[in-house]
């Protein structure tokens, strides 16, 4: 189990393959190659995690499943929150467990991810259904470094979850979509 705080923030990708093809010049290297993520959020009847700030989820990337809480966040140029987590064995018996203690699936988004460090931190390549993201998580004048190396100015920075980013790209699109899963959302 881990539980640290985190701090990060997101920025909109313009072109995946340049911003990947600049990062090795940047320091960074590959430790993880574009790889699927399914992420599930749960909460219990009249959301009083969501009501508080915080989050339940279950994620499948690749073929590792994780769970993790994150408490209320902090925000300001960057997203602060405590985060704890731990690898499941079986997803799907985690998820029954979930739905018999009550807990409802509440949201679900899909993305590929790949992973770069430094050795200070990580930078997240997000390809979504809603467009590209890129995450930068690690102490803050360490974000602000690198993301003023990669020509990434601060009012650029998104703190927003990807829950209340697919909520306004719904208003802005008016799409149906119900979650933020590649087969729901249509461009």
């Amino acid at each position: 189990m881990s539980s640290i705080i985190e701090t990060e923030i997101k920025f909109r990708i313009e072109n995946v393959q340049a911003l990947a093809a600049r990062l090795p010049s940047a320091g960074f290297r590959l430790i993880t190659p574009r790889t699927h993520e399914m992420n599930t959020l749960f909460d219990l009847r009249g959301r009083p995690l969501r009501r508080k700030g915080s989050l339940l989820r279950l994620r499948k990337y690749g073929n590792r499943w994780i769970v993790t809480f994150k408490a209320k966040a902090t925000l300001g140029r960057h997203k602060s929150r405590k985060e704890i987590e731990t690898s499941v064995e079986d997803g799907s018996a985690l998820a029954a467990i979930l739905e018999g203690a009550g807990f409802k699936t509440m949201f679900r988004y899909e993305k590929f991810r790949s992973e770069w460090t430094d050795g200070d931190g990580h930078l997240l390549i997000d390809e979504t259904p809603i467009g590209d993201f890129g995450e930068i998580e690690g102490p803050a004048d360490w974000i602000d470094s690198i993301a003023e190396r990669l020509d990434i100015k601060p009012g650029q920075y998104i703190t927003d979850s990807y829950a209340v980013l697919f909520l306004k790209w719904k208003r802005r699109t008016k799409s149906k979509a119900r979650n933020m899963i590649f087969a729901d959302v249509r461009h």
